[in-house]
């Protein structure tokens, strides 16, 4: 076995919490039953890392097995890395019949045609989520396997989930890699990234519902007491406000727990409107800005502002509205005869 290849499986097994060693070798099933019940599971991870590289060594591990148990890892890990959603389009709407086999062919092809040095790992979840590990080098240099990018996509829909390596250089070739892999014609990134990567998945593939209450809300209970000498309508007033705001909350957000978002960006352009006699604007130019948001729990922070008072209830739609405008970024532009800034398949 190689030294690098060793040196990799030994750092991946010391990223594991040691109780969950056994576990998280038994689902790589490089190792067999036999060799496993000889490991030490009990004393400290740098000997059971060792135990395992001599194992490993036993079965003749190359780079694509070691890449195989970092792919466990982050599967299981998955809320360490931060992940970006990216949408892509066909030209028309059919559907297609969905082969495995044909889409690691094209997207291996594609890939290596660009750029020679590059290990390609991928592994199917029962979810239809098909992962994809992609360890890049150079002309010159084989792959860094310490710092490879992730690509997490559901056969069969227009999204991707994209961990990316700090080269960012080497993106547009991972996503010429996927749209033609795919069949799909472009592709773009929507602007919501969280570590969160099923809250994306909630976001995108619309997995959790937005309550919109029709009945009259429950009046809250043990919130705020009042003193005794208040006077009755200020009270009263106090009470049907915070059950207004609560109502209003609830019909945006829902009642249930929000997705966590950590960041969301989309374009906003709008048109100046001023007295046509003060002729502020000498051209009718719409004005164009970008708006970013960004919080350890964006949509929560969101449903928070009106029950602190630091906002006006309901809220405004430009707020509200983050996680679908970005889903409908390619309809919008469209309407408006504007081409996605995307990666286009030649």
């Amino acid at each position: 076995m190689d030294e690098t290849v060793a040196e990799y499986i030994r750092r991946t097994v010391l990223k594991i919490p040691r109780d969950e060693i056994k576990m998280m070798l038994q689902k790589w099933g490089f190792l067999s039953e036999a060799q496993l019940q000889t490991l030490n599971f009990h004393q400290i991870k740098d000997n059971i890392s060792q135990e395992v590289v001599q194992l490993c060594e036993e079965n003749s591990a190359d780079i694509k097995q070691a890449a195989a148990l970092d792919i466990i890892y982050n599967h299981f890990y998955q809320n360490k890395r931060m992940w970006s959603v990216y949408q892509m389009k066909k030209s028309g709407e059919e559907l297609e019949y969905f082969d495995i086999r044909d889409f690691k062919k094209k997207f291996k092809g594609r890939l290596r045609s660009a750029l020679k040095n590059v290990t390609i790992t991928f592994k199917e979840y029962e979810d239809n989520a098909i992962w994809i590990r992609v360890a890049w080098g150079t002309p010159y240099k084989k792959p860094n396997q310490y710092k490879p990018s992730y690509v997490v996509y559901h056969s069969q829909t227009p999204y991707v989930f994209i961990s990316a390596s700090v080269l960012k250089s080497n993106l547009p070739l991972l996503c010429q890699a996927l749209i033609v892999a795919s069949n799909y014609h472009d592709i773009r990134e929507m602007e919501l990234r969280s570590h969160s990567l099923n809250s994306l998945k909630d976001i995108v593939f619309k997995r959790y519902s937005q309550n919109f209450q029709t009945d009259t809300p429950e009046p809250l209970q043990g919130r705020n007491v009042e003193p005794e000498n208040a006077d009755i309508r200020i009270v009263q007033e106090n009470r049907s406000e915070k059950e207004r705001i609560h109502s209003l909350n609830e019909e945006v957000f829902g009642s249930g727990p929000q997705p966590k978002l950590e960041f969301a960006q989309y374009k906003l352009e709008t048109m100046f409107k001023s007295d046509p006699k003060m002729d502020v604007l000498d051209k009718k130019e719409p004005f164009r800005c970008l708006v970013k948001f960004s919080s350890p729990h964006l949509l929560e922070s969101l449903k928070s502002l009106a029950p602190a008072g630091m906002a006006d209830a309901p809220l405004s739609p430009l707020l509200t509205c983050i996680p679908h405008k970005a889903r409908n970024y390619f309809k919008i532009r469209e309407k408006k005869g504007l081409h996605p800034e995307s990666f286009v398949s030649p």
